[in-house]
């Protein structure tokens, strides 16, 4: 007689590392590396870790002024020791303080959003309906907010609607046309324009979005181009000092890239210029195949090709895509307007990683001091100045790429160990979506000190646990309890969470394989 044998199955430990490689929404799901992501949310990677977003504090309500507060524009004016904040809303203009504005009387907009840029101590406020407006504090500290100075042949200044420097000659872009309007001497911050009109340029036709300089290192030296860019992505590039002097300009040459999104689709970095197109975030260096190109060390947006032309597919004529360098985290940041909200997709331009931010509610971002505030509804908010958005939790969820654990064999997930810091006790959502599943749980939400040592396991209710987070913010290491049986699994982790700081660093798998555990 043959004797059944019984094969025992078998258990066995695997160290996942958190996603740091960050959100991937370009590679199939079955290719991605273990420690991309196929959703990160409200989470940041890091070289080491993934963290919990900061989050914003009302910095200047303005419910004082009216109904009507949407803040469209948001900007910084500097010059010498006076730095301010100024916003335009309610068809008008206001210095941003701390809990309040103040409004400047003398001045009034049809359109809210606007275009800016500031040359010498002139900032320039451009929107394509009014007539361009100055703002300025002269050498006797008086303010002055007022219509522009410059004047020109064929000029109409209402259709006016960006602005740009190169080589110290403001550059203006015409609506809806062909013409750009440079400055006749230059650091003229009034004055004649001259028109420059590209038509017979231009090869795929289109309307001028933008002029920008472009620094580019080609090997024997730094030199500077200024750049105008179409509505069709075509970028001329013209070298020389001075557009008015037919000797010291030339047409380098015209090269077709995607089409821009807005006319805040440029950004200055490191050097290069990233412009913001239908096709992903793009620096211009990599773009162009000109042997003088320079090099960008950060490839902006290729790894979330996916999620961004979905986004410009659908909103890429919704007003508030803009794009901004966030120096003191080391993000770069991208607003996106999707349908009447907002999201954000960030890069830790350190490491190239993506992921996204959501649930707040940025009509345009500024800059001011180093610190970083944005336009909202009913004021004026600062980012990074909470670990709240404005005393409400922050919802973040990471749903892992992948892995076989190494092994082709079917297994079941009995065990869970995420290893992560927290400030405070907070509880923590945690399971597996396993072959390509998409399985989402809900949970409750405790907010504040739970009091409690934890929860053990199969003493708690399945996957979720409350977590003691020690004041010294210790690594929280705990066993939490999972069933799944398949072939793969995407770990998930999910919080929603006010007043913690949380750090993801790995997560421990306890799995068994083997005939019985089906």
């Amino acid at each position: 007689m043959f004797k059944k044998v019984i094969r025992r199955v078998k258990s066995a430990d695997f160290i996942l590392p958190a996603p740091v490689g960050g959100l991937n929404k370009r590679d199939p799901q079955s290719k991605m590396s273990l420690t991309d992501a196929i959703e990160m949310d409200n989470y940041i990677p890091t070289q080491n870790a993934v963290e919990l977003r900061p989050g914003y504090a009302l910095y200047a309500p303005l419910g004082e002024f009216g109904d009507k507060h949407k803040v469209e524009t948001l900007v910084t004016y500097h010059s010498q020791d006076i730095k301010k904040m100024i916003a335009v809303f309610n068809n008008k203009a206001y210095e941003i303080l701390p809990s309040k504005a103040k409004v400047f009387e003398n001045v009034s907009f049809t359109k809210n959003r606007c275009q800016t840029v500031q040359y010498q101590n002139r900032l320039f406020f451009m929107n394509g309906v009014d007539v361009p407006k100055v703002y300025f504090v002269d050498e006797n500290g008086v303010e002055h907010f007022e219509n522009w100075s410059f004047e020109g042949e064929d000029l109409i200044p209402v259709k006016i609607i960006s602005a740009g420097v190169s080589h110290e000659f403001l550059w203006f872009v015409e609506k809806n046309s062909t013409r750009a309007w440079v400055s006749t001497v230059a650091g003229n911050v009034s004055g004649t324009l001259e028109s420059f009109d590209t038509a017979q340029i231009l090869k795929w036709g289109g309307h001028l979005m933008a002029c920008f300089n472009w620094t580019v290192d080609g090997g024997t030296g730094i030199d500077d181009y200024t750049c105008l860019l179409s509505s069709e992505g075509e970028v001329l590039i013209y070298k020389g000092y001075n557009p008015n002097d037919a000797s010291n300009w030339t047409l380098m040459g015209s090269y077709k890239l995607s089409k821009p999104i807005g006319y805040q689709c440029v950004m200055q970095y490191q050097g290069d210029v990233v412009l913001i197109t239908q096709e992903g975030y793009i620096p211009l260096s990599k773009a162009l195949s000109a042997n003088n190109a320079g090099f960008s060390s950060v490839a902006f947006s290729d790894k979330i090709s996916g999620l961004v032309s979905e986004r410009s597919r659908f909103y890429k004529d919704f007003e508030g895509w803009q794009s901004l360098i966030y120096t003191k985290r080391g993000y770069g940041i991208f607003n996106v307007p999707v349908g009447e909200q907002f999201e954000q997709h960030v890069i830790n331009v350190a490491t190239g990683s993506w992921c996204r931010f959501t649930n707040i509610r940025a009509f345009c971002w500024c800059l001011y001091d180093d610190e970083l505030f944005f336009g909202s509804d009913d004021g004026v908010y600062k980012f990074d100045d909470t670990n709240s958005d404005n005393g409400l939790p922050i919802e973040g969820k990471v749903a892992q790429a992948y892995t076989d654990l190494m092994t082709n064999n079917i297994k079941k997930i009995v065990l869970l160990n995420p290893k992560f810091k927290a400030s405070k006790d907070l509880k923590l959502m945690v399971w597996t979506n396993m072959d390509y599943e998409d399985k989402e749980l809900n949970y409750y939400v405790e907010f504040g000190q739970t009091g409690g040592e934890g929860e053990k396991w199969n003493e708690a209710k399945w996957n979720e646990a409350k977590w003691k987070c020690l004041k010294q913010r210790k690594i929280q290491s705990q066993w939490v309890a999972n069933n799944a049986i398949g072939y793969k699994l995407s770990v998930v982790f999910k919080t929603k969470t006010a007043g913690r700081q949380i750090e993801w660093y790995e997560t421990g798998i306890r799995f068994e394989t083997g005939t019985g555990i089906l």
